[in-house]
């Protein structure tokens, strides 16, 4: 395949969710680790070799207390080239819940040197970041100051895009936004198809393919550096999956002088980019937009299993443990999850599970574990497996196995 030509002009990292505790913690050493590994990507540049911005979209603290501005300062003053990169760095719940609003505001000003609400032009691109009134909501002075500002960016150049940073998802876009979505602000979005919306909240994986989301402009969700938790209630523990505080993710952005957008989904853990970059090749014309939940639920192939895969089991005397290779599919780099059911003799549903592929692990494995309880001694039984993909797809010929309990 012939390597695009994308020369950018501009960059700059995204983190979100870093939840900086007052004690020592892993969280610390994550976020010093991102912006490192930042500066090595600006670094290996073919044609531009700088690190001009560095974006925290909330809840970099746990609960707002000075201890814990104070250590994200220092991380910040540890590790940033301050010469050449801006901080970005609204605040959000987390930080409010020590000490109330006006406390958190006072600290962001007096430690982290920073204002709620900021609008800043770097390389000729707009940098627009608000902090929530309270909580994660916006009121009126908030939305009007957001229009205000978006108008003042658009009037620069309408087709440049406009990179706005607000804590909570937008309702309804990226993958985490039903449960930590706000709609205060959709609204005001929607005048500028430019804007290319970053938020985190919700804790969901950036390397999810719904984590980008194109309608009346572009989302894109942060993750978090701390522990991951999903926007689905079907699996059977529930939305925080086995593993969840092995997260560490960040998306590295790149904009060139025609306007395109390059967004890179990396993992800080194992230091590795996810996936291929999403592309915004035109971000103010939304009848360029490929990444609408539309056309990819329309182009979504279904996922198979590969060919001699099969179910290893082990039998218990009321239990079931088995392991199966990964389904495979041709529209996404992976499979978001499986459905089991565990049926009797006579074909009737004994037991069911749902989980995750453990898709979000850049090291995720090849083969999945699972174990089934509340099954009857002596019996015989079927096991059957299907993958899902994110698009509403399923496969069309699952996997199956017999067995009986001892």
């Amino acid at each position: 395949m012939k390597k695009e030509i994308f020369e950018p002009v501009l960059r700059f990292m995204v983190v979100s969710d870093v939840h900086i505790k007052d004690e020592e913690s892993v969280e610390r050493e994550r976020f010093a680790k991102a912006i490192k590994d930042a500066y090595a990507i600006a670094e290996k540049g073919e044609t531009y070799k700088k690190l001009d911005a560095i974006a925290i979209v909330g809840d970099y603290a746990t609960s707002g207390t000075e201890m814990q501005f104070k250590v994200v300062k220092r991380i910040l003053d540890e590790n940033i080239k301050a010469d050449e990169t801006h901080v970005i760095a609204p605040i959000a719940s987390h930080e409010f819940s020590s000490d109330g609003v006006e406390a958190a505001l006072e600290k962001l000003k007096r430690i982290m040197g920073k204002e709620p609400d900021t609008h800043d032009i770097i390389n000729g691109f707009h940098f627009i970041a608000v902090t929530p009134s309270k909580g994660t909501r916006y009121d009126d002075e908030k939305k009007a100051w957001m229009a205000k500002e978006l108008k003042s960016a658009a009037a620069d150049d309408r087709a440049k895009p406009i990179f706005v940073f607000q804590h909570p998802h937008n309702t309804d876009t990226v993958y985490g936004s039903m449960i930590w979505g706000e709609d205060d602000l959709i609204a005001v979005y929607m005048n500028y198809p430019q804007v290319i919306h970053f938020s985190g909240h919700s804790h969901a994986p950036i390397n999810d393919p719904r984590s980008i989301h194109q309608l009346h402009f572009t989302s894109l969700g942060t993750g978090t550096l701390s522990y991951f938790e999903n926007d689905e209630f079907d699996k059977y523990y529930k939305t925080f999956p086995a593993g969840k505080e092995k997260a560490a993710q960040m998306l590295i952005v790149e904009a060139d002088a025609e306007n395109r957008v390059r967004v890179y989904p990396y993992d800080v853990i194992t230091g590795n980019y996810f996936s291929e970059p999403w592309k915004i090749d035109k971000p103010c014309d939304p009848s360029t937009f490929i990444y609408t939940r539309e056309i990819r639920m329309k182009n979504a192939a279904d996922p198979y299993f590969e060919d001699g895969a099969e179910i290893k089991i082990t039998a218990g005397k009321n239990s079931v443990e088995f392991e199966f290779p990964q389904a495979k599919i041709d529209t996404d780099p992976f499979v978001n999850g499986y459905d089991v059911k565990v049926k009797n003799e006579d074909g009737f549903i004994i037991r069911a599970i749902s989980f995750w592929s453990e898709y979000y692990f850049y090291d995720m494995p090849e083969t999945m574990h699972e174990k089934v309880d509340g099954l009857e001694s002596g019996r015989n039984y079927t096991i059957e497996i299907n993958a899902n993909s994110f698009w509403n797809t399923t496969t069309k010929k699952p996997l199956t196995a017999s067995f009986r309990t001892k």
